[in-house]
């Protein structure tokens, strides 16, 4: 029984090893419209091929287990005479079935082994990055450059809604993509501001979550320019789904070109801050910032949703005192969803979009605010 066992498992598996061996270049060329995304980074070339040799050896076990049955089921049936065998145990089968399954273990425990501890060496990088996950928009700082930013959905609210054709894009779309040289090692130190989020981007090989209160490490190494998209997978609230990652990858060159411009705009927007603004640019910038960063949750209408967020629309807050709005708009409303906006925008972007709040909607009070009122709050 034992030598027939034997026998009959080392030639289904001799079949399966072949049939496997013959779709490997057919599964290294597809074009991954059923499988991963085409990879770019080292690691998620590691992964997809430890993926595609994992799968191979499940394919191999269950062939060859079912395969075993199927036939003993068949070829020694009471119908063709076949009697039930007589033996209690077999020491040879015990060891052949356990010696099997340990080198299986060790084949599968090293790859995966090998490419867990290269997923977690973040040395010798050449740029760090911050990621932090906010309800629902990404923060990125370059702790070597002093540049940060905050990268937002930029669907529109009509496509959304449907009541536009929707993008090739949509929902995986951003306002400022993350930017990012080709051929260095980026270190990216995931963490969370609320609660937990996940930054996922399947081409990079990338998936770490966001834990407020904690810092977790990973790193890539893209091979080539283009632009890879992600999102949050970590169910992070009622916008989950509105939390996209784009990550635009360049060459060095372009990536200083990149940074120089980022400290441009900086200086850019402290100047804008020390000028008066009229009413109507105000307003209109303001439009612009409320759509980005205060729709999800105070709608287009202005009118919230009815038991989870409140009104713009006629709200004792956006009517009344205007430090008092500000007030709220800066710092947030603790124990509740409303955020503290002062470290998330800039003066001008602040002072904007509760002039907007407070003359849009209905409410019509005439109040502007400057920028240089919402500094004068900071200190």
């Amino acid at each position: 029984m034992a030598k027939w066992f034997i026998r009959t498992t080392r030639a289904a598996v001799a079949i399966v090893a072949a049939v496997g061996m013959l779709l490997i270049p057919t599964i290294a060329a597809a074009e991954y419209g059923f499988d991963f995304q085409r990879p770019v980074t080292e690691i998620a070339h590691d992964l997809l091929w430890l993926h595609h040799l994992i799968f191979i050896i499940c394919v191999i076990i269950f062939v060859g287990v079912f395969g075993v049955m199927f036939y003993s089921l068949a070829a020694h049936r009471k119908s063709r005479g076949h009697k039930a065998a007589t033996f209690h145990e077999s020491t040879r089968l015990e060891v052949v079935w356990t010696i099997i399954p340990f080198f299986i273990l060790v084949g599968m425990a090293y790859p995966s082994t090998t490419t867990l501890l290269k997923m977690d060496d973040v040395t010798n990088s050449d740029l760090t990055v911050k990621i932090t996950g906010h309800q629902w928009k990404w923060q990125y700082e370059y702790l070597d450059q002093d540049v940060s930013f905050f990268s937002v959905l930029a669907t529109p609210q009509a496509q959304i809604h449907n009541e536009a054709k929707k993008d090739p894009h949509y929902l995986l779309e951003v306002d400022k993509p993350l930017v990012l040289p080709v051929g260095k090692k980026v270190r990216f130190l995931v963490t969370g501001a609320d609660v937990i989020h996940a930054w996922w981007v399947p081409q990079l090989g990338l998936k770490k979550d966001a834990i407020p209160g904690f810092i977790n490490e990973i790193w890539a190494r893209i091979d080539e320019p283009g632009t890879y998209r992600g999102q949050c997978a970590e169910l992070c609230g009622k916008d989950h789904g509105y939390m996209p990652i784009v990550v635009q990858a360049v060459s060095d060159e372009e990536f200083k070109t990149w940074i120089g411009e980022q400290k441009k705009l900086k200086v850019a927007a402290a100047a804008a801050a020390e000028r008066s603004w009229s009413k109507e640019e105000l307003i209109e910038h303001g439009k612009e910032i409320y759509n980005k960063t205060c729709v999800a949750c105070h709608q287009a209408n202005g009118k919230g949703v009815p038991g989870v967020f409140p009104a713009i629309a006629g709200s004792k807050i956006a009517t009344g005192p205007v430090d008092g709005h500000l007030n709220i708009v800066m710092n947030g409303k603790p124990g509740t969803a409303m955020q503290a906006f002062a470290g998330q925008l800039n003066d001008v972007d602040l002072a904007a979009v509760v002039s907007y709040e407070r003359n849009a909607f209905g409410n019509n009070t005439g109040d502007v605010v400057q920028p240089s009122q919402v500094k004068a709050l900071r200190k």
